[in-house]
């Protein structure tokens, strides 16, 4: 069964020239933005305006004049290489993208960077509502938009949030894998609120898509993961695109595709249908001569034809008349509703409840035994959860394993949007998707989890979400070898490091259930960007509050858990699991008379928040520091003068084997204890 197709039976309605006009303009303002950056994409802009167009002054819910109202549209320039075409637009619709914005394209500082950017607290494009440029993500990021709208829509009502999520993607988008993930997930969730346009040009930047991905039946397989799939095959046919996306927005049981049969760049006389069209300036004299085919005086560059304004700034007056009634319901809903009013604000405001902090639960040692923090994670999860009413998440098909579901809440289904989500076995769309309701706004602290050896799937997203500073939770358990028996494949070594590389990003691994619950107040509380969890399979000491120092000084990022009655000889610094290990080696190295501080280490970054006068009287100028973690080394040189690690993969066996055959013992962390506080005494004598 093919995709409807739909063809214009009639022509454009009386306004076709002023259409056209304001469809060139995006196209101008394009090629212009490109020849003077000498850098950019101006293939895919100038196809796609006659979308962009219609999807702006006809069909979007936006305003302008206040692009975060809540209620609005979502638009997603998934093919965020054709960033122009998202530029333009804002610009002619009234957005605060200035005339010298547009001419400063891809330019330091300025609003038109290469790729869309939506930075929170920093850089901010008015009316972008993601960044993208990464091939896949903002489609992702979408699916994640129509959940957090579908969500909110069912707690608040219609009358507060009824709402769509609009995009335009690319071949590129739909051959990446996360896309496939994130449109199965959306067909089996039927969310209807998703419209996609689909630029099918049949290029690539290595040319034709015959090289690659032409014999792929997109429609069929979307129809296949349960949406709604059209056809245009001119991507100039505006009636033919209007009834397209007046169909697709009627659908509210299944997402929507329009494939769209466009040429890249179009109608340059040269360039139009050419993969050098793609990601590189036309050239002045192709410039002119495109001008001079669309009528417009070619010695004129950034030119915006005053008709051109007026009718883009007349069509979005609706948008304000939109927002103004939404204000009035609004309005009406808090007088009649004053408590779920309130929480609504809060939510808006990504702030949980007051009292979070005072309800999580503590862990006496006597009572407890040993508990994996993954266990511990799921307990801190239910006292916190009515704190945050609209925080959604789940795992990766792993919520047995990771233990991040909130108990007695429903799923998010086709039928019901609950606080459960089953991402299934898709953990790259997991994280794209969970920035996706981030962005949205109104979801407090959206989550996923998965293995911690499966970040590597998710790391684009996650990469993403530091960049974004998104308030987002990472929740990543079987965080070492001591997971034991399923061996190499599944235990993390490298991904310690590899986390804590990403600028921006705020990696926790605690010692133990109280670390545990101060490491999710602090995701909560304290933290406005990402914050990555790291989470033991493996049972771990609940460690002694009346003898050690308390849990709240994970906030800070390390601090001294246990202390010698005088100065230290060596200090041991550990994170995780590894903390209990250091604890033991400090008593058999008391023993023996050497005085050993052992610093809980959960977080580098929060560490680097502290003032250098903390950090100094931690690690104290001229005693040795010996670093303990299960994983690789690499980086702990910052620190320490020793490290107790494991660089080299590991091994099948108990987990309780695999440590202790891969030198986590310890014998290991006293050892070099021995060894360096010999030397540094050595070297005083």
């Amino acid at each position: 069964m093919n995709p409807e197709v739909v063809v214009a039976s009639e022509r454009p309605p009386v306004g076709e020239r002023l259409d056209r006009l304001c469809i060139d303009a995006i196209r101008t303002l394009t090629m212009d933005a490109v020849e003077k950056a000498q850098s950019g994409h101006p293939g895919m802009p100038m196809a796609m305006a006659p979308t962009a167009y219609l999807l702006y002054t006809r069909y979007l819910r936006h305003n302008p004049s206040d692009p975060g109202w809540p209620d609005r549209d979502r638009f997603v320039l998934s093919a965020g290489h054709g960033s122009m075409l998202l530029y333009s637009v804002l610009h002619l619709c009234g957005y605060d993208v200035s005339l010298d914005e547009i001419k400063r394209f891809r330019q330091w500082g300025s609003l038109t960077p290469g790729h869309p950017e939506r930075i929170l607290g920093g850089h901010e494009t008015p009316g972008v509502e993601t960044t993208t440029g990464p091939l896949g993500q903002g489609f992702a990021n979408g699916v994640g938009m129509a959940m957090a709208e579908r969500f909110l829509r069912e707690r608040y009502g219609a009358e507060v949030m009824d709402h769509r999520v609009f995009a335009i993607c690319s071949d590129g988008d739909l051959m990446e894998g996360v896309a496939s993930e994130a449109a199965s997930l959306a067909g089996h969730l039927g969310l209807g609120r998703i419209v996609y346009v689909y630029d099918d040009n049949h290029i690539s930047i290595d040319g034709d898509t015959a090289l690659s991905f032409d014999t792929e039946d997109v429609g069929a397989r979307f129809r296949s993961y349960g949406w709604h799939v059209q056809a245009v095959e001119d991507a100039t046919d505006l009636v033919a695109v209007s009834r397209a996306l007046e169909t697709a927005i009627a659908e509210e049981e299944r997402p929507s595709l329009i494939r769209v049969r466009s040429t890249i760049a179009w109608p340059a006389p040269n360039a139009r249908g050419t993969a050098a069209a793609h990601g590189a300036p036309l050239g002045e004299e192709e410039v002119r001569a495109t001008k001079e085919a669309l009528g417009w005086d070619p010695g004129l560059d950034f030119h915006v034809p005053d008709a051109v304004y007026d009718a883009f700034r007349s069509y979005v007056a609706r948008g304000q008349a939109l927002q103004r009634e939404w204000e009035r319901r609004l309005d009406r809903w808090r007088g009649e509703d004053p408590t779920r009013a309130a929480e609504w604000e809060r939510a808006w405001e990504g702030r949980p409840a007051e009292g979070l902090g005072e309800a999580l639960p503590t862990f006496d040692p006597a009572e407890t035994g040993a508990l994996a923090t993954r266990a511990a994670g799921s307990r801190v999860m239910q006292a916190f959860a009515p704190y945050v009413p609209t925080m959604l998440g789940g795992a990766a098909d792993l919520a047995e394993s990771t233990k991040t579901d909130f108990k007695g809440e429903p799923s998010f289904g086709r039928e019901r949007a609950g606080r459960n989500v089953h991402f299934g076995v898709r953990e790259h769309a997991m994280g794209a998707i969970v920035n996706g309701m981030a962005l949205h706004g109104g979801i407090v602290k959206p989550y996923g989890s998965t293995f911690l050896i499966f970040s590597d799937y998710m790391r684009p997203a996650i990469r993403l979400s530091a960049l974004m500073r998104l308030p987002v939770v990472w929740v990543f358990s079987h965080d070492s070898i001591g997971l034991g028996e399923d061996g190499p494949t599944h235990q993390p070594v490298e991904h310690y490091a590899a986390l804590r590389a990403i600028p921006g990003l705020t990696v926790i691994r605690p010692a133990d259930a109280a670390e545990t619950a101060e490491a999710w107040r602090v995701a909560l509380e304290d933290r406005d960007g990402p914050v990555c969890l790291l989470l033991t399979r493996q049972g771990v000491p609940v460690l002694d509050g009346t003898r050690l120092a308390p849990a709240s000084g994970l906030a800070r990022g390390a601090y001294a858990i246990s202390d010698p009655a005088g100065t230290p000889d060596a200090v041991v610094a550990a994170t995780g699991s590894e903390v209990a290990l250091a604890l033991q080696a400090q008593d058999e190295l008391s023993s023996e008379g050497i005085a050993v501080r052992v610093v809980s280490m959960p977080s580098w970054e929060l560490l680097d928040t502290q003032p250098q006068p903390y950090l100094e009287s931690l690690f104290p100028s001229g005693v040795p520091v010996v670093a303990v973690e299960a994983g690789v080394s690499f980086g702990w040189e910052r620190f320490a003068e020793r490290t107790v690690s494991v660089d080299r993969f590991g091994g099948s066996a108990p987990g309780a084997e695999v440590l202790q055959r891969l030198g986590m013992t310890s014998r290991a962390v006293t050892t070099a204890v021995r060894e360096l506080a010999g030397r540094r005494a050595g070297a005083s004598r």
